[in-house]
């Protein structure tokens, strides 16, 4: 499974994708959302994650983005301030559904959101 990591603080970006390639996930990073449509374009993720509050283009913006070029995408969207509630209602009524976790967010919380979300990919043997 290929995840793309953004967040405008490389550290947390850096940190998430080392943990993600030591469980066995293909994670590549990008500390903006102009370099995460750039990446997307050739590494086609099945999992995004992304902090709310960037500068330039906000995770949600992304989001929006990548879920149009890459429909299945599971967005998953992290962010530590209150201001992104009015970001995250907008979104919604525009019929852009995410998964938002506040921040701090326990690396481990984020391994078992994209290990549920793959378990839902695999087919399920009857």
């Amino acid at each position: 499974m290929r995840i793309l990591i953004v967040d405008d603080e490389s550290v947390i970006a850096d940190s998430l994708a080392l943990i993600f390639r030591a469980c066995g996930f293909d994670a590549r990073t990008a500390y903006s959302g102009e370099d995460a449509l750039e990446i997307g374009q050739s590494f086609s993720p099945d999992v995004l994650i992304s902090d709310v509050v960037m500068r330039g283009i906000t995770g949600i913006e992304l989001g929006i983005q990548m879920r149009g070029r890459f429909p299945a995408c599971h967005i998953l969207l992290f962010s530590g301030q209150a201001a992104t509630l009015d970001l995250i209602q907008a979104a919604d009524t525009k019929g852009y559904h995410f998964d938002i976790l506040t921040k701090p967010v326990p690396p481990q919380v984020l391994l078992n959101c994209v290990q549920e979300y793959a378990a839902q990919l695999e087919p399920k043997h009857v």
